[in-house]
Protein backbone atom coordinates (compact mmCIF):
# COMPACT_ATOMS: atom_id res chain seq x y z
CA UNK A 1 0.00 0.00 0.00
CA UNK A 2 1.43 3.39 -1.04
CA UNK A 3 0.38 6.72 0.42
CA UNK A 4 0.59 10.40 -0.47
CA UNK A 5 -0.25 13.31 1.82
CA UNK A 6 -1.28 16.85 0.83
CA UNK A 7 -1.20 19.63 3.42
CA UNK A 8 0.08 23.11 4.14
CA UNK A 9 -1.03 23.57 7.77
CA UNK A 10 -0.08 22.26 11.20
CA UNK A 11 -3.07 19.90 11.46
CA UNK A 12 -1.75 18.00 8.45
CA UNK A 13 1.86 17.99 9.62
CA UNK A 14 0.75 16.61 13.00
CA UNK A 15 -0.89 13.71 11.15
CA UNK A 16 2.25 13.13 9.09
CA UNK A 17 4.37 13.09 12.26
CA UNK A 18 2.02 10.56 13.85
CA UNK A 19 2.12 8.26 10.82
CA UNK A 20 5.89 8.04 11.25
CA UNK A 21 5.63 7.78 15.04
CA UNK A 22 3.58 4.59 14.68
CA UNK A 23 5.88 3.10 12.06
CA UNK A 24 4.03 4.16 8.93
CA UNK A 25 5.50 5.53 5.74
CA UNK A 26 4.56 8.03 3.04
CA UNK A 27 5.67 7.87 -0.58
CA UNK A 28 4.83 11.42 -1.69
CA UNK A 29 4.20 14.78 -0.01
CA UNK A 30 2.24 17.56 -1.69
CA UNK A 31 2.14 21.15 -0.48
CA UNK A 32 1.58 24.71 -1.67
CA UNK A 33 4.29 26.75 -3.32
CA UNK A 34 6.26 28.70 -0.70
CA UNK A 35 4.82 32.05 -1.77
CA UNK A 36 1.19 30.90 -1.53
CA UNK A 37 -1.08 31.41 1.51
CA UNK A 38 1.80 32.78 3.59
CA UNK A 39 -0.73 34.35 6.00
CA UNK A 40 -2.93 31.25 6.23
CA UNK A 41 -3.71 30.22 9.82
CA UNK A 42 -1.38 27.40 10.89
CA UNK A 43 0.69 27.56 7.66
CA UNK A 44 3.66 25.14 7.69
CA UNK A 45 6.38 24.03 5.28
CA UNK A 46 7.26 20.38 4.67
CA UNK A 47 10.78 20.75 3.28
CA UNK A 48 12.60 19.72 6.46
CA UNK A 49 10.39 16.67 7.07
CA UNK A 50 10.66 15.55 3.44
CA UNK A 51 14.43 15.97 3.44
CA UNK A 52 14.97 14.13 6.74
CA UNK A 53 12.71 11.24 5.75
CA UNK A 54 13.76 11.10 2.08
CA UNK A 55 10.25 11.65 0.71
CA UNK A 56 9.54 13.28 -2.63
CA UNK A 57 7.99 16.72 -2.06
CA UNK A 58 5.85 18.25 -4.79
CA UNK A 59 4.85 21.93 -4.57
CA UNK A 60 1.88 23.32 -6.46
CA UNK A 61 -0.45 26.29 -6.64
CA UNK A 62 -3.48 24.03 -7.06
CA UNK A 63 -4.14 20.49 -5.87
CA UNK A 64 -6.00 19.73 -9.15
CA UNK A 65 -3.10 20.63 -11.46
CA UNK A 66 -2.11 18.08 -14.09
CA UNK A 67 1.39 17.85 -12.59
CA UNK A 68 -0.08 16.75 -9.24
CA UNK A 69 -2.11 14.01 -10.91
CA UNK A 70 0.96 12.84 -12.82
CA UNK A 71 3.04 12.73 -9.60
CA UNK A 72 0.37 10.55 -7.95
CA UNK A 73 0.27 8.23 -10.96
CA UNK A 74 4.07 8.03 -11.17
CA UNK A 75 4.26 6.95 -7.52
CA UNK A 76 1.42 4.39 -7.86
CA UNK A 77 -0.43 5.91 -4.90
CA UNK A 78 -3.24 3.87 -3.32
CA UNK A 79 -4.55 6.50 -0.88
CA UNK A 80 -4.11 10.28 -0.90
CA UNK A 81 -4.67 12.16 2.36
CA UNK A 82 -5.83 15.76 1.83
CA UNK A 83 -5.93 17.46 5.22
CA UNK A 84 -5.85 21.18 5.93
CA UNK A 85 -6.22 22.17 2.29
CA UNK A 86 -8.79 24.80 1.29
CA UNK A 87 -9.04 23.97 -2.42
CA UNK A 88 -11.79 21.53 -3.38
CA UNK A 89 -10.51 18.31 -4.93
CA UNK A 90 -12.11 17.73 -8.34
CA UNK A 91 -13.28 14.45 -9.86
CA UNK A 92 -10.11 13.67 -11.82
CA UNK A 93 -7.91 14.04 -8.76
CA UNK A 94 -10.27 12.03 -6.55
CA UNK A 95 -10.14 9.05 -8.87
CA UNK A 96 -6.38 9.14 -9.46
CA UNK A 97 -5.27 7.26 -6.29
CA UNK A 98 -6.29 3.61 -6.63
CA UNK A 99 -8.47 3.60 -3.49
CA UNK A 100 -9.39 7.29 -3.33
CA UNK A 101 -8.74 10.25 -1.05
CA UNK A 102 -9.14 10.67 2.71
CA UNK A 103 -9.84 13.97 4.42
CA UNK A 104 -10.60 15.27 7.90
CA UNK A 105 -12.99 18.01 8.93
CA UNK A 106 -13.10 19.66 12.38
CA UNK A 107 -16.79 19.07 13.09
CA UNK A 108 -18.97 16.03 13.68
CA UNK A 109 -20.22 15.72 10.11
CA UNK A 110 -22.76 16.17 8.66
CA UNK A 111 -23.01 19.14 11.08
CA UNK A 112 -20.86 22.11 10.11
CA UNK A 113 -19.88 21.38 6.54
CA UNK A 114 -17.95 24.20 4.92
CA UNK A 115 -15.49 26.73 6.28
CA UNK A 116 -14.19 28.26 9.53
CA UNK A 117 -15.28 25.32 11.67
CA UNK A 118 -13.32 26.32 14.79
CA UNK A 119 -14.50 29.96 14.91
CA UNK A 120 -18.10 28.99 14.15
CA UNK A 121 -18.11 26.36 16.90
CA UNK A 122 -17.27 29.09 19.45
CA UNK A 123 -19.55 31.76 17.94
CA UNK A 124 -22.47 29.34 17.96
CA UNK A 125 -21.75 28.42 21.59
CA UNK A 126 -21.67 24.67 20.94
CA UNK A 127 -20.96 22.39 23.90
CA UNK A 128 -19.55 19.63 21.70
CA UNK A 129 -17.74 19.33 18.41
CA UNK A 130 -15.21 16.89 16.99
CA UNK A 131 -13.19 15.76 14.01
CA UNK A 132 -14.46 13.51 11.22
CA UNK A 133 -12.26 11.33 9.03
CA UNK A 134 -14.05 10.66 5.75
CA UNK A 135 -13.57 9.56 2.16
CA UNK A 136 -13.63 12.58 -0.12
CA UNK A 137 -16.19 12.86 -2.89
CA UNK A 138 -17.10 15.73 -5.22
CA UNK A 139 -19.28 17.45 -2.63
CA UNK A 140 -18.13 19.73 0.17
CA UNK A 141 -17.55 17.52 3.24
CA UNK A 142 -20.22 15.07 2.04
CA UNK A 143 -18.22 11.83 1.74
CA UNK A 144 -18.70 8.59 3.65
CA UNK A 145 -17.45 8.62 7.25
CA UNK A 146 -14.55 6.40 8.38
CA UNK A 147 -14.39 7.54 12.01
CA UNK A 148 -15.14 10.44 14.36
CA UNK A 149 -13.55 11.80 17.53
CA UNK A 150 -15.70 13.93 19.86
CA UNK A 151 -14.42 17.07 21.60
CA UNK A 152 -15.98 18.79 24.61
CA UNK A 153 -16.11 22.58 24.22
CA UNK A 154 -15.67 24.53 27.46
CA UNK A 155 -17.70 27.68 28.21
CA UNK A 156 -14.54 29.82 27.97
CA UNK A 157 -12.98 27.96 25.03
CA UNK A 158 -11.05 30.09 22.56
CA UNK A 159 -9.63 29.39 19.12
CA UNK A 160 -6.16 28.66 20.52
CA UNK A 161 -7.31 25.97 22.94
CA UNK A 162 -9.87 24.49 20.55
CA UNK A 163 -7.32 24.35 17.73
CA UNK A 164 -5.05 22.29 20.00
CA UNK A 165 -7.91 19.93 20.88
CA UNK A 166 -8.70 19.56 17.16
CA UNK A 167 -5.02 18.91 16.48
CA UNK A 168 -4.92 16.14 19.11
CA UNK A 169 -8.11 14.63 17.66
CA UNK A 170 -6.51 14.51 14.20
CA UNK A 171 -3.52 12.67 15.68
CA UNK A 172 -5.75 10.18 17.52
CA UNK A 173 -7.80 9.40 14.42
CA UNK A 174 -4.66 8.74 12.39
CA UNK A 175 -3.29 6.50 15.15
CA UNK A 176 -6.57 4.60 15.60
CA UNK A 177 -7.35 4.15 11.90
CA UNK A 178 -3.91 3.63 10.33
CA UNK A 179 -3.86 -0.17 10.56
CA UNK A 180 -7.37 -0.43 9.09
CA UNK A 181 -6.39 1.85 6.21
CA UNK A 182 -3.19 -0.10 5.51
CA UNK A 183 -4.99 -3.46 5.63
CA UNK A 184 -7.88 -2.13 3.51
CA UNK A 185 -10.29 -3.09 6.29
CA UNK A 186 -12.50 0.00 6.40
CA UNK A 187 -16.19 0.29 7.21
CA UNK A 188 -17.68 3.41 5.65
CA UNK A 189 -20.89 5.06 6.86
CA UNK A 190 -23.14 7.34 4.81
CA UNK A 191 -23.79 10.79 6.24
CA UNK A 192 -27.32 11.52 7.47
CA UNK A 193 -28.45 14.28 5.12
CA UNK A 194 -31.40 15.15 7.38
CA UNK A 195 -28.89 16.46 9.95
CA UNK A 196 -26.62 18.32 7.53
CA UNK A 197 -25.75 21.98 8.10
CA UNK A 198 -23.33 24.21 6.19
CA UNK A 199 -21.24 27.01 7.71
CA UNK A 200 -20.17 30.00 5.63
CA UNK A 201 -16.64 31.22 5.07
CA UNK A 202 -15.40 33.89 7.49
CA UNK A 203 -13.01 36.68 6.54
CA UNK A 204 -10.76 38.85 8.76
CA UNK A 205 -13.27 41.71 8.48
CA UNK A 206 -15.87 39.54 10.23
CA UNK A 207 -13.91 39.93 13.47
CA UNK A 208 -15.01 43.54 14.01
CA UNK A 209 -16.61 44.43 17.36
CA UNK A 210 -19.55 46.88 17.22
CA UNK A 211 -21.22 48.85 20.02
CA UNK A 212 -24.58 47.28 19.09
CA UNK A 213 -23.32 43.83 20.16
CA UNK A 214 -24.12 42.28 23.52
CA UNK A 215 -21.36 41.29 25.93
CA UNK A 216 -21.94 37.62 25.05
CA UNK A 217 -21.69 38.29 21.31
CA UNK A 218 -18.51 40.36 21.61
CA UNK A 219 -16.91 37.84 23.97
CA UNK A 220 -17.55 35.00 21.53
CA UNK A 221 -16.10 36.94 18.61
CA UNK A 222 -12.90 37.68 20.55
CA UNK A 223 -12.50 34.05 21.61
CA UNK A 224 -13.41 32.70 18.16
CA UNK A 225 -10.80 34.60 16.16
CA UNK A 226 -7.84 34.84 18.51
CA UNK A 227 -4.58 33.03 17.61
CA UNK A 228 -4.03 31.33 15.20
CA UNK A 229 -6.66 33.49 13.46
CA UNK A 230 -6.38 37.22 12.61
CA UNK A 231 -7.93 38.51 15.86
CA UNK A 232 -10.97 40.63 16.71
CA UNK A 233 -10.78 44.39 16.29
CA UNK A 234 -12.55 47.60 17.32
CA UNK A 235 -12.28 50.97 15.58
CA UNK A 236 -12.50 54.28 17.45
CA UNK A 237 -10.99 57.77 17.12
CA UNK A 238 -8.99 56.81 14.05
CA UNK A 239 -7.36 53.86 15.79
CA UNK A 240 -7.89 50.11 15.46
CA UNK A 241 -7.58 47.95 18.56
CA UNK A 242 -6.50 44.40 17.60
CA UNK A 243 -7.91 42.29 20.45
CA UNK A 244 -6.57 38.84 21.37
CA UNK A 245 -8.36 38.49 24.70
CA UNK A 246 -10.84 40.57 26.69
CA UNK A 247 -13.15 40.65 29.70
CA UNK A 248 -16.80 41.67 29.42
CA UNK A 249 -18.66 43.09 32.40
CA UNK A 250 -21.10 45.75 33.59
CA UNK A 251 -18.14 47.74 34.94
CA UNK A 252 -17.06 50.58 32.64
CA UNK A 253 -14.41 49.54 30.12
CA UNK A 254 -12.85 50.61 26.82
CA UNK A 255 -15.64 49.43 24.53
CA UNK A 256 -19.27 50.31 25.29
CA UNK A 257 -21.63 47.53 24.27
CA UNK A 258 -25.40 47.23 24.23
CA UNK A 259 -25.59 45.71 27.71
CA UNK A 260 -22.19 46.42 29.23
CA UNK A 261 -18.52 46.86 28.39
CA UNK A 262 -15.61 44.98 26.84
CA UNK A 263 -12.13 45.51 28.30
CA UNK A 264 -9.26 44.14 26.19
CA UNK A 265 -6.56 42.35 28.25
CA UNK A 266 -4.25 41.47 25.37
CA UNK A 267 -4.34 43.90 22.44
CA UNK A 268 -2.37 46.00 19.98
CA UNK A 269 -3.16 49.49 18.69
CA UNK A 270 -2.92 49.88 14.93
CA UNK A 271 -2.95 53.28 13.23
Amino acid sequence: MKFAFATCVQLGLSCIDEIYNIGGKLDLLITLLDNKAVNKSGRVYLDKFARENKIELFKTSNINDREVIEAIQKNNIDWLFIIGWSQIAKAELLKTPKNGCIGMHPTLLPVGRGRAAIPWTIIKGLAETGVTMFKLDEGIDTGDILAQEKIKVMHNEDATTLYEKVNLAHIKLIRDMWSSIVSDNLVLKKQDETKATCWEERKPKDGEIFACMTMAEADRIVRAVTHPYPGAFYKTDGKTYRIWSAISSKVEGLIKLRDGYLSPTDFEIEN
